[in-house]
């Protein structure tokens, strides 16, 4: 999994070339006021990166404000590699124990939750579909995608697709040469440098 110790400003450039394919203040501009999911994750990773302070606690309340526009729910805490991209938002829910890897994609009704402590770590280069729950401390590998719908509850080897309830293997993604198909524009550290 990708280091996700960055600047805040490098995990916001790292989340705008995955939804623009480009860098730039007036892309950011563009997307900032186009994309809700943009808009979201910008005001996280401020509030995830500077976390001291009066700024730190203005930024939280800021975030808390925008979860509430947009039914978002990601905490601060959160720790989420470069390339965050929220497809579509509305009801998406994140424990703050969770951990995401790099090119990640969410998409709307998402739930990563726990009742019992720690949440899912989830590899890099993952598609989780509309209407997927993630239940309890599963590891999910690399370059997986998980089909709509699902509730994904055991662990999830790399380069396959999921899908039902409860989640299971459909495709061996690597074998098709598919692998991660649905993350586009994929970050890589030369992209953003």
């Amino acid at each position: 999994m990708t280091n996700l110790a960055k600047k805040p400003i490098d995990l916001i450039r790292s989340d705008l070339y995955r939804y623009a394919g480009s860098l730039g203040a007036g892309v950011f501009i563009r997307k900032f006021v186009s994309s809700e999911g943009f808009n979201y994750s910008v005001w996280f990773r401020l509030a995830s990166g500077y976390s001291r302070g009066m700024s730190g606690v203005l930024l939280r309340i800021i975030l808390r404000r925008k979860q509430r526009q947009f039914g978002i729910i990601i905490p601060a805490g959160t720790r989420i590699g470069p390339g965050l991209y929220i497809g579509h938002f509305g009801t998406i829910v994140v424990n703050e124990t969770a951990v995401i890897g790099a090119n990640c994609n969410l998409s709307q009704g998402v739930t990563i939750g726990s009742n019992h402590g720690q949440a899912a770590t989830i590899g890099d280069n993952v598609y989780i579909g509309p209407n997927v729950c993630i239940v309890e401390n599963v590891l999910i590998g690399n370059s997986v995608t998980i089909g709509a719908g699902s509730v994904v509850t055991s662990n999830v080897p790399s380069n396959v697709t999921v899908a039902g309830v409860p989640a299971r293997v459909v495709s061996d993604d690597l074998a098709r040469k598919r692998e991660g198909r649905y993350i586009v524009r994929r970050w890589v550290a030369k992209d953003i440098a």
